[in-house]
């Protein structure tokens, strides 16, 4: 038994992970979950609130989740196990609150990958409209899950095969784009996307933190390579080092594309603003305005098959948390189990739901709405917990060593700021959703308890 009177994991038989990735596979999940190319959807949106200073927004909003980043680095090193987030705050918190962490980060890993699949399945529709969109979910769906169940190591093999096909296309539309610049300039100024286009007036702080707010959900998912601690080789250090490169590297293409296409874009952020229905669509327009209607399908290609990869690695970290929380006695034991090292219990319940939910979103209209709204406020309220369990391990059971009074108060007290000002930025329907999840977990651990007082009032 731990500390926190939890059961410790077990260090083989059925339930034991097995010890395979290494530091390029792990940065490979890492990128997948966020997409190279993330910003591809929200870059109209962030255009328009930030007054045109949208690659001003990905260099604060990288800024913000290195705190993120710095906490799981922290963590990782001293509880090394599956969950993540869920580990960190049982030993750090309590039970109660590793239950709420891990309870709340459900709510994100099972459905972003439902997301995911939905628009690539809306993607694949584009391309093939005699398919319905949910038929392509479907298969989506089946694909990556029979990847998951052969194995980390394989998927991840796969994985990098898609990533990389995702890296080349970032790249063409990179070269294309600085040709393009080169030969007929840009349409705004060249610090615009930095300071503003001046369209709405002049540079204001308050537009740029606004945009950030929409910013900083292009980069959940980095945070799943933490649930891979019991499969890396070489010890907990090396998922700390590739947590902290995965952002920094996203980071850097998210700026470099935002850029780029800022500066070739022709219509201003002040209409943008004021004609919303223009905003999910900015990217590719400005491509086909730019460059041609060829680098537009190319980019919609690219994303419709990241799309699904992105959630073949949401569904590998719904499994793992899944299966961390079965076998602490959280949830059924049975998602515990694993066959040659292999969570299939846990992937399998987790790939149900997410094809539960991305099928449901598929058949209606709005779907695609609905479900974004309602993944966002899981992640941050884990994020926040997680910041919680850095200052509670170190700095209040000192249980690390000397107190770093910047390093286990100051960025975590910081990283928890930015998280639950985000949060309060969310949507109504996001917090409304969010909230009755946590209602329900906390009546979940309430039962819990109950039962466990009365089994001991028994013994």
């Amino acid at each position: 038994m731990t500390e926190t009177g939890t059961q410790a994991p077990s260090a083989g038989g059925e339930h034991a992970l097995r010890r395979s990735l290494g530091f390029r596979d792990l940065v490979v999940y890492g990128l997948l979950f966020i997409a190279p190319m993330a910003p591809v959807g929200v870059f109209g949106t962030l255009d328009a609130k930030s007054h045109g200073a949208v690659a001003l927004v990905y260099v604060v909003a990288t800024v913000a989740m290195a705190f993120t980043a710095f906490s799981y680095a922290q963590m990782v090193r001293v509880v090394p196990q599956a969950g993540s987030v869920f580990a960190y705050a049982r030993v750090a918190l309590g039970n109660g609150a590793g239950f709420v962490a891990g309870w709340m980060a459900m709510l994100d890993y099972v459905l972003i990958p439902a997301v995911a699949y939905l628009f690539s399945g809306v993607a694949m529709n584009a391309l093939v409209p005699e398919v319905s969109r949910w038929v392509w979910s479907v298969l989506a769906v089946l694909v990556t899950t029979l990847l998951n169940l052969w194995g980390v190591r394989a998927a991840a093999r796969v994985g990098f095969l898609v990533l990389a096909m995702e890296v080349v296309v970032l790249a063409v539309f990179a070269v294309t784009a600085i040709v393009v610049l080169a030969r007929d300039g840009a349409e705004r100024d060249w610090l615009s996307p930095l300071t503003g286009d001046g369209s709405q007036g002049a540079f204001a702080l308050s537009a740029v933190l606004g945009a950030v707010s929409v910013a900083v959900l292009s980069y959940l998912g980095f945070d799943a390579i933490a649930s891979f601690a019991e499969e890396v080789t070489g010890g907990s250090a090396k998922i700390a080092r590739a947590l902290l490169f995965c952002l920094a590297l996203a980071g850097v293409l998210f700026l470099a594309q935002t850029y780029l296409v800022a500066l070739l874009e022709p219509v201003s952020s002040a209409r943008l603003a004021a004609e919303p229905g223009r905003q999910g669509s900015a990217f590719y327009d400005t491509l086909d305005a730019s460059v041609g209607t060829w680098l537009h399908d190319l980019v919609a290609v690219s994303k419709a098959i990241g799309a699904a990869f992105a959630a073949l690695a949401g569904q590998a970290a719904a499994g793992r948390l899944l299966f961390a929380m079965g076998r602490d006695g959280r949830l059924p034991r049975v998602l515990s189990r694993t066959d040659a090292g292999v969570p299939r219990v846990a992937l399998l319940c987790a790939a149900v739901i997410t094809l539960v939910a991305a099928v449901w979103a598929a058949r209606r209209d709005d779907g695609m709405d609905q479900l974004v709204s309602v993944v966002d406020v899981g992640a941050l309220t884990a994020f926040t917990l997680l910041h919680a369990s850095v200052v509670g391990w170190f700095a209040v059971r000192r249980r690390g060593g000397p107190v770093s009074w910047w390093r286990h108060v100051l960025a975590p007290v910081a990283g928890a700021a930015i998280t639950i000002a985000v949060i309060v930025e969310a949507s109504g329907t996001a917090q409304a959703v969010g909230a009755v999840w946590l209602a329900v977990g906390l009546a979940v651990l309430a039962a819990q308890r109950g039962r466990r007082s009365r089994r001991d009032a028994t013994a």
